[in-house]
């Protein structure tokens, strides 16, 4: 069953590694929180990359967090090398949690690459979507959110 509006963060400790740096998970639920996931083979992911890179600059200064969750859609994207590659190209800052046992994933009741989960200052799930147009969606509530 999908995660629901209003239902708490997830946990994300079942990631198996960070890349960057992992979260301050004590205070994930002290500013609105964006958590999406991707995948190495997934072709709209990538080229929503940029579009997340530049949402997170625009809306940090005024108080978002973003984490990146990587969750492998086929075999090969369990490569951690190949993530850290596209981590770097893309200059990420965000942590980046690999989730090659879909940990992450089903706490978030997640099946969609890529799909993008918004929390508010509380950790409560304000807004999720999933797609190529997903961050057209999660975009003006995170302008609401930030006034």
């Amino acid at each position: 069953m999908p995660l629901k509006l209003h239902t708490p963060l997830p946990p994300l400790d079942g990631a198996t590694e960070w890349i960057t740096s992992p979260p301050d998970f004590k205070s994930l639920t002290e500013a609105p929180l964006l958590v999406y996931f991707w995948a190495l083979s997934c072709h709209i992911c990538h080229a929503n990359l940029p579009k997340i890179q530049s949402l997170r600059e625009e809306y940090a200064p005024k108080g978002l967090e973003v984490i990146s969750i990587h969750c492998p859609r086929m075999k090969a994207d369990v490569n951690v090398e190949k993530v850290r590659q596209v981590v770097e190209k893309h200059e990420f800052n965000e942590p980046v949690g690999i989730d090659n046992k879909h940990k992450v994933k089903k706490a978030f009741d997640n099946d969609y690459w890529p799909a993008y989960f918004l929390f508010d200052d509380k950790g409560s799930l304000k807004c999720r979507a999933a797609g190529q147009n997903g961050l057209s969606v999660v975009e003006p509530i995170i302008k609401k959110m930030l006034r």
